[in-house]
């Protein structure tokens, strides 16, 4: 006959041990997923400048396209007359939003405003959105 030399104290604290490393891998499991989406990917140099037709931006619209391997966007805010930013918030690294009704990007991690110029309207960024160089060669934009 086998004697059982475990306490009801050491058998519960091995069920919490178990049940809190299962509550964090199950944490971890879903805010990874989360944390991807609302990351900008990695940076990469592979091409110094983008090319974009002019119809891809709407007046008063926004094209977000990847610069560097990074999110960014034009918005053509009158006729002919385009701006770039990174599409990076300046806070935490969110990926921001245009919103076409209020003319300005939303960061959707802290709710940062930013105005159609990249400045900061409200919410905790630091500073406004990094601008980049735009020049216009015919019917093709140059971002970079």
């Amino acid at each position: 006959m086998s004697t059982n030399n475990v306490s009801p104290n050491q058998r519960r604290n091995f069920l919490w041990v178990m049940v809190a490393g299962l509550a964090s891998l199950l944490g971890v499991a879903t805010a990874w997923p989360i944390f991807r989406f609302l990351s900008p990917t990695g940076g990469d140099d592979s091409s110094a400048t983008v090319e974009l037709a002019r119809g891809q931006v709407p007046v008063g619209g926004a094209h977000f396209f990847q610069y560097r391997g990074r999110p960014a966007v034009i918005l053509q805010p009158a006729q002919g007359n385009f701006v770039a930013f990174s599409a990076v918030c300046t806070h935490l690294g969110c990926v921001v939003a245009w919103q076409d009704d209020a003319a300005e990007f939303l960061c959707p991690c802290h709710g940062g405003r930013f105005a159609s110029d990249g400045t900061v309207i409200s919410g905790p960024p630091p500073k406004p959105l990094e601008s980049l160089q735009v020049a216009l060669n015919g019917d093709q934009i140059q971002v970079g």
